[in-house]
């Protein structure tokens, strides 16, 4: 059956396979999907004078989402070290380089134009990046030179990620940090109540600066292996209290999943209630968690059962890509799929839709998908299913934005005996 809206197309995307398995054409017009036509009843009849790009019966998926990313520290691993392997090693590394002057405006624009065009090759349209707002203006200015360099083929939403302390006299020089930042222009405010004497005033100050500047929150939550630590019921509840309406996201909340099951399950409901869109991180907590826990070592992730189980928008990223806090990582969402099928038990359908339509509606972006009225960006990847496609990643996609083609990659392989 044709599905289909009263649109004339601009551009037919040709014979891409679903993931029922049908071969179908779809139909973009005005940067959405138009129409999806079986593609054995349309060859014949679709009018040339509409740019047109055949798919070779890859399959055709949403395209993928980026909902938590440093772009601003990216590439660097072979530059900052990180000898000690956690997480406050990786703090310390950044900062000391970050203040001896390592990284110039030009190296900032270079570094994180390079991990864009990454994700942009690997299938992501949508990327969240945090900036580090304590350590000069530098990684914001050059972030934002970034975006105004590929804000044309992807969305880049910008948190301004402040330094600790922020809170008490200690923290003047990092609260006007955050004031110049916020001058300069970011689209969310964040920070790391875990790291901060007083978390709860943190998040507060937070509250109101966003209020102030009406945009939303991303915090890091609960980034350590300490039970005694759950900032995230306090922002959950703030949520309410408050009454905030712009959209908040609570990264990481590693200790969620150190609770016991009725603190667990309570804590996932009132987040879920208070509309908190959680982002897994696998692959930098499993690097940096755990390291002083050599018997059962936990894997450093957050209740993603729970969460879903209650209701909340659970997504999943990467983080941080061949940085101090993340020696490896390709920038690719199918790898993150893949370490949460292997280390967070997800089904391979669930953990796609967590780098997918589950990243892009944390982000606060409509969906994006071969459906009619979507919006038309789209991953053409040549693998036999979802399932395949996360667990082989194949190299050869096409990237298309609002239905154009904005990347594209072809691996070959030759065996030869």
């Amino acid at each position: 059956m044709d599905t289909s809206l009263d649109a004339k197309p601009d551009r037919i995307l040709r014979n891409g396979r679903l993931t029922d398995g049908r071969l179908v054409d779809v139909h973009v017009a005005d940067g959405k999907v138009a129409a999806i036509v079986d593609a054995d009843r349309s060859r014949g009849d679709q009018p040339t004078e509409v740019p047109t790009t055949d798919l070779d019966d890859w399959l055709l998926i949403g395209a993928l989402a980026e909902p938590h990313a440093h772009l601003d520290k990216a590439l660097t691993a072979e530059r900052v070290p990180n000898p000690t392997g956690d997480l406050m090693g990786a703090i310390h590394a950044w900062m000391a380089a970050a203040e001896a002057g390592t990284f110039t405006h030009d190296d900032v624009v270079e570094r994180a134009t390079a991990a864009m065009e990454m994700l942009l090759a690997n299938g992501v349209t949508a990327v969240r990046t945090h900036v580090n707002v304590g350590a000069g203006e530098n990684f914001l200015r050059g972030v934002r030179e970034a975006r105004e360099q590929l804000g044309h083929v992807m969305d880049v939403q910008i948190v301004a990620l402040t330094s600790n302390p922020i809170t008490g006299p200690e923290g003047k020089a990092n609260r006007a940090a955050l004031a110049a930042a916020l001058e300069i222009g970011v689209d969310l405010i964040g920070g790391c109540p875990h790291l901060d004497p007083d978390g709860t005033t943190l998040m507060a100050d937070a509250f109101t600066a966003a209020l102030e500047a009406n945009i939303g929150l991303d915090f890091h939550v609960d980034e350590v292996l300490d039970a005694d630590v759950l900032h995230l019921r306090g922002l959950a509840r703030m949520v309410g209290d408050i009454g905030f309406e712009n959209g908040v996201t609570a990264s990481h909340c590693v200790t969620l999943g150190l609770q016991q099951p009725d603190v667990r399950d309570a804590v996932a409901r009132e987040v879920a209630e208070a509309g908190i869109g959680v982002v897994a991180l696998p692959q930098t907590n499993l690097f940096l968690q755990g390291r002083t826990h050599p018997v059962a070592t936990p894997r450093g992730l957050t209740a993603v059962g729970s969460l879903v189980d209650a209701g909340a928008v659970v997504c999943a990223g990467a983080d941080n890509v061949q940085d101090p806090f993340n020696l490896v990582g390709r920038s690719d969402p199918l790898e993150t799929a893949s370490l949460m099928v292997m280390a967070g038990h997800r089904l391979p359908d669930d953990a796609f839709r967590m780098v997918g339509a589950d990243a892009r509606c944390c982000m606060g972006l409509p969906p994006a998908g071969p459906e009619v009225g979507a919006v038309a960006d789209l991953l053409a990847i040549d693998a036999p299913s979802v399932r395949g496609a996360i667990a082989d990643a194949p190299a050869s996609r096409r990237t298309f934005r609002r239905g154009e083609l904005v990347a594209s990659t072809d691996q070959t392989t030759r065996i030869h005996r």
